[in-house]
């Protein structure tokens, strides 16, 4: 993988079909999490943010995620809907990025995924104002159970704060450490329907 001439992804023509085979290796080699993407923002004095979070869904129209809509990254996105986002497997000396415009899922489609989630997450949606603070862990705790009590047995309701979010690539970039530190570096950028590929120095 590291050697001088393991550069054939760079003549790669489609960076979607790219990625779905690189995850398909980062899911058999990362140990843990390897939909796990940092994500940028920037808040309101133009200070960039950042946090991890994970990709639930990678296709040709983007990368989406999900995530409280009140919480500091929530705010950042609705007051500036660009965002970046990294994935970095170490196991494999690869990385992506992608960069572009952020628009919300519909509801239908956040109801589909929060429904999918474990119970105790869905609770969790409920019990957590994300980002504002926090007096101790048994508050969080105790607002858990008082969730738990409050639905019982029944179906939880999606909270209308848990949003699906969806990040349009204008720009993908891939990286792939080689020796030496000549790495192999290939970015796409749109251009009408489809991409233009430009190899980058490392």
């Amino acid at each position: 993988m590291n050697s001088l001439t393991s550069d054939n992804f760079t003549r790669a023509e489609d960076p979607f079909a790219l990625f779905a085979d690189w995850f398909v290796e980062a899911q058999a080699h990362e140990i843990n999490d390897p939909e796990a993407m940092s994500l940028a923002t920037v808040d309101a004095d133009g200070l960039p943010d950042v946090r991890m979070v994970l990709c639930k869904q990678l296709d040709a129209e983007g990368v989406v995620f999900y995530t409280n809509a009140e919480s500091a990254k929530g705010r950042e996105l609705a007051a500036a809907p660009r965002a970046a986002v990294l994935f970095h497997w170490k196991s494999l000396r690869r990385q992506a990025r992608f960069r572009g415009a952020v628009t919300q899922l519909d509801g239908p489609s956040a109801d589909a995924y929060f429904h999918s989630r474990a119970r105790r997450s869905q609770i969790g949606a409920w019990a957590s104002q994300q980002s504002r603070p926090l007096e101790s862990r048994a508050r969080l705790e105790a607002l858990a159970e008082e969730f738990e009590r409050k639905f019982g047995d029944d179906e939880i309701p999606r909270p209308d704060y848990w949003r699906g979010f969806r990040l349009a690539p204008i720009e993908i970039e891939f990286w792939q450490d080689g020796a030496f530190r000549l790495h192999d570096r290939v970015r796409f950028t749109r251009s009408g329907e489809g991409w233009k590929r430009q190899r980058l120095f490392p």
